[in-house]
């Protein structure tokens, strides 16, 4: 493994997550976990989206994350992906009991994670890092009006106006981003009116909204060397209190910019019996902004192909995917086999080449696609020595 590909030691994870008091460390994948913790508000009913506000934190909530995916290509035609995604997590809710006079300044209720990946598809290698802190001594956090997240030297910040304008910031050993960044079209609500819902459990939801389509322009360094770069990006934004229930394992998510200008998105829930979970759901979203919801029975997925990680942990690499509805059909390629975030939790998330057709009609564009759980499937017994294909 380039040494620049970090894991993240759980004793320092542990030791960020603990407040000044007395609380038990935080899991990432804990955090994202299966049941709501009470004093944490819930995804439930109706929320009234207020933009810009919303895309701020949303700090009633256990859990929230900012994720910009996209592609990006210099002026000599090379050609990159990435991934800058900012995590919060709550160590209790608010209104818990207060810090006591004179508590030290590193208390924290919240701490903040964030990835930063680059797939060099010329150099065929993909790199990635991992940034995790407290939310003390101006360390990481989140604030809105305007919108500022951070962690260490990593940022997402965003100005108002119309088109609303993005910047983000990140550097790991090889490749520094600094991106400028435009929304094309509204908001997308993904579920219903913005609730995506996980699972039967009570609670198991979240809020959700993607701004499917920016236009990106900036900067990526490579071993110390500019180039000016532009492309796409794909914006997600979601905060809940729980995510998965007892019998779901992980997810399989998808996300494609067609050259027609739509875009497909979808997310199937995997369920530990290898099934797709029944609330697995997508949107499409037509080049007029016309917005469509699918449902699980809407849409086809065949893994055409397969990656194994050195120390054995496969994941499913290619997929044929199909909306019959919509006379959709298209095969996704990842441009990289090994697209794989040792970081934990541990999942592949890599940028993929789509074509196919659309009525008939050639159809072709790009693409990320997600695949969480997996390494996790494969040893999910603790104290048995088989976590050693977890990435610590």
């Amino acid at each position: 493994m380039p040494p620049q590909r970090r894991r993240f030691p759980l004793a320092v994870l542990a030791l960020l997550a603990l407040p000044a008091g007395a609380a038990p460390p935080v899991d990432p994948e804990g955090a994202l976990g299966r049941a709501a913790v009470a004093g944490f508000a819930r995804a439930e009913g109706t929320h009234a989206f207020a933009f810009p506000q919303d895309h701020g934190p949303h700090e009633p909530f256990r859990q929230e994350w900012w994720y910009f995916t996209g592609h990006l290509q210099a002026p000599g035609g090379e050609r990159f992906g990435f991934e800058v995604t900012f995590f919060r997590f709550a160590l209790a809710p608010p209104g818990s009991t207060p810090a006591p006079v004179g508590a030290s300044a590193w208390r924290t209720r919240e701490i903040y994670m964030a990835h930063f990946a680059v797939t060099d598809v010329a150099g065929r290698r993909f790199e990635f890092a991992q940034k995790l802190s407290r939310a003390a001594l101006d360390l990481a956090g989140a604030t809105a009006p305007p919108l500022r997240v951070w962690v260490d030297d990593w940022a997402l910040t965003a100005e108002a106006g119309e088109p609303l304008r993005w910047h983000v910031r990140a550097r790991q050993p090889r490749y520094a981003l600094q991106l400028d960044l435009e929304s094309q079209g509204a908001p997308v609500l993904n579920g219903t009116g913005g609730l995506s819902v996980k699972s039967a459990q009570a609670g198991a939801a979240s809020w959700y909204y993607s701004l499917p389509r920016l236009t990106a322009r900036g900067t990526l360094s490579r071993d110390g060397v500019p180039l000016e770069v532009a492309g796409t990006a794909w914006f997600d934004h979601e905060w809940g209190s729980s995510a998965l229930s007892t019998r779901q394992s992980g997810w399989d998510w998808f996300a494609f910019q067609l050259d027609d200008g739509s875009t497909f998105m979808f997310y199937a829930l995997r369920d530990r019996d290898g099934r797709r979970d029944p609330h697995s759901a997508g949107t499409f979203v037509d080049a007029a902004g016309a917005v469509r919801p699918l449902a699980t029975d809407e849409v086809e997925l065949q893994p055409t192909g397969s990656w194994t990680s050195a120390d054995g942990v496969r994941y499913p690499a290619g997929w044929q995917v199909r909306v019959p509805a919509l006379a959709l059909d298209l095969a996704a390629r990842p441009v990289l086999a090994d697209q794989e975030l040792r970081t934990r939790p541990r999942y592949w998330e890599g940028a993929v080449q789509v074509q196919g057709t659309r009525g008939g009609a050639p159809a072709g564009g790009r693409g990320y696609v997600e695949l969480v759980g997996y390494a996790q499937e494969r040893c999910p017994e603790a104290g048995t020595g088989a976590h050693r294909c977890v990435a610590r």
